[in-house]
């Protein structure tokens, strides 16, 4: 075979992504949106420092739509990766590594993520008072 009819080796029409390969790409992405994140915090701290015009833009952009939508991306961001990172110091003390246990423990991730995410936001608009 020639070397441009040389199929791709998993050939993509026939490649199912793996719930471990899936979890880690996340946990990659999650810490780049972490990253992101936290350019959001460095400008409502600047805003802060810079006086009461500059707070209301920010705090005004992070009560719209959007900044709330970025919230909520950044906090399941932030629990997923706490979670999955937790589940990475389990491998590398050596426990975890069955098939079995593996995809349990991911699907425990993903589960954990999402309910902490909810409760930190159930918590957080029940403290804010009216």
């Amino acid at each position: 075979m020639t070397a441009e009819n040389r199929p791709l080796s998993p050939h993509l029409q026939i490649y199912r992504p793996q719930l471990t390969s899936v979890l880690s790409i996340l946990h990659r992405l999650t810490g780049i949106a972490l990253a992101a994140g936290t350019l959001l915090l460095v400008w409502w701290l600047v805003a802060v420092a810079a006086g009461p015009a500059a707070f209301e833009t920010v705090q005004g952009f992070i009560g719209s739509w959007f900044g709330r939508a970025l919230l909520l991306g950044w906090s399941y961001a932030l629990f997923y990766h706490l979670a999955n990172g937790i589940r990475h110091l389990a491998w590398d003390a050596g426990w975890g590594f069955e098939l079995k246990t593996v995809y349990l423990t991911g699907w425990m991730v993903i589960w954990a993520s999402v309910a902490l995410t909810l409760l930190a936001w159930i918590l957080g608009y029940s403290m804010r008072g009216g």
